[in-house]
């Protein structure tokens, strides 16, 4: 039987309203209300769908080679900017995701089988594409034993010697370690042999709100996580991760993450808005506005020191990866000077 994950007492607004529970492949998602579906989003979020040229041939590919990319699947509100300006996130290991979070619009569902091939795909359509910078994030795979590493670690390979001079970013799960450290160590051993310029796990929320909105991941385990990354990558590497704003936390427990993620050596952060994908997921509890994400801008790079900080209200994970890894001097475009 799933064990039912706690609700903290203080969890603002998460008041649960429908006890009736919807259950795949194991997973309990808890049907919440959707308090602010009814009203209009403000002007800061508000984007013009653009169907140009590249965002035309751009999925045209996508749907030739058989791949799948976070963009689409978890319905990026970027989608049109970046594809149109020839950037994608490649989600590997399969269309389900063996884990569920109350934000994610990712699907969850038992992985059918295992494409050895889509690393060679993936490095196929970043020469084809002519990217700079490639980003490939995956599903959880638990059903695998080294938790799809393989697939990370190969993906990298295959367009290091496809594409050399493409910058690589991969975001990976955390590999089991939440459940099984060793076997965490073991599986992140093999991306670090493959030599990614940054490497990305994301924390996505505050340690009051993560046993709601992350059940299967452990917030201070993934601190661990992290800090075991940059351990064992070398300095030029960075260690990145994300945070999701707009779920229930304050501007105070932000600030905490902020110093946490610090603390286990993560260099470049993200801070984006939460926004609801549908009734199934955790409802929204308010839009940040844009002057707040200039404040945790200016408060992680000038007082905690991040090499950088990406905030704003439609930021995600991989948005302008390949600057902010050249920020983060993990990575120079073919022929640029260093610290240009």
């Amino acid at each position: 039987m799933t064990s039912q994950p706690v609700i903290p007492p203080d969890a603002k607004r998460l008041d649960v309203l429908d006890r009736e529970r919807t259950q795949r492949a194991g997973v309990v998602r808890r049907t919440i209300d959707t308090s602010l579906k009814a009203e209009r989003k403000p002007e800061w979020l508000k984007v013009k769908a653009s169907y140009g040229e590249n965002f035309r041939d751009l999925t045209s590919l996508m749907e030739g080679l058989s791949l799948n990319t976070v963009c689409a699947q978890a319905r990026c509100p970027n989608i049109y900017e970046c594809w149109e300006m020839r950037e994608a996130t490649f989600l590997i290991g399969g269309e389900d995701c063996t884990r569920r979070c109350g934000f994610c619009q990712i699907k969850t569902g038992k992985p059918a089988g295992y494409d050895r091939d889509e690393p060679r795909r993936v490095a196929e359509a970043v020469e084809h594409l002519g990217l700079r910078f490639a980003v490939v994030t995956m599903v959880a795979r638990d059903d695998l034993e080294d938790q799809g590493a393989w697939l990370v670690a190969e993906t990298i390979r295959q367009i290091r010697d496809r594409c050399p001079g493409v910058g690589v970013e991969v975001l990976p799960s955390d590999f089991g370690y939440g459940r099984d450290p060793a076997q965490g160590r073991a599986a992140l051993a093999q991306v670090v042999e493959a030599e990614p310029d940054v490497f990305a796990f994301n924390l996505e929320t505050t340690r009051r709100l993560f046993p709601v909105i992350r059940p299967s991941f452990d917030y201070d385990r993934g601190l661990e996580f992290l800090a075991l990354a940059r351990e064992r990558f070398p300095v030029t590497t960075a260690v990145k991760s994300n945070l999701i704003v707009g779920m229930g936390e304050t501007n105070d427990e932000v600030e905490e993450c902020m110093r946490d993620l610090r603390a286990a050596g993560v260099n470049t952060l993200t801070i984006g808005q939460y926004l609801q994908p549908s009734d199934q997921h955790l409802h929204l509890d308010r839009y940040v506005t844009p002057d707040e994400f200039a404040v945790w801008q200016r408060y992680g790079e000038d007082e905690l020191g991040f090499d950088h900080v990406e905030s704003g209200p439609m930021v995600r994970s991989s948005y302008h990866a390949g600057q902010q890894a050249i920020d983060a001097r993990a990575w120079q475009p073919s022929g640029a000077q260093p610290g240009a």
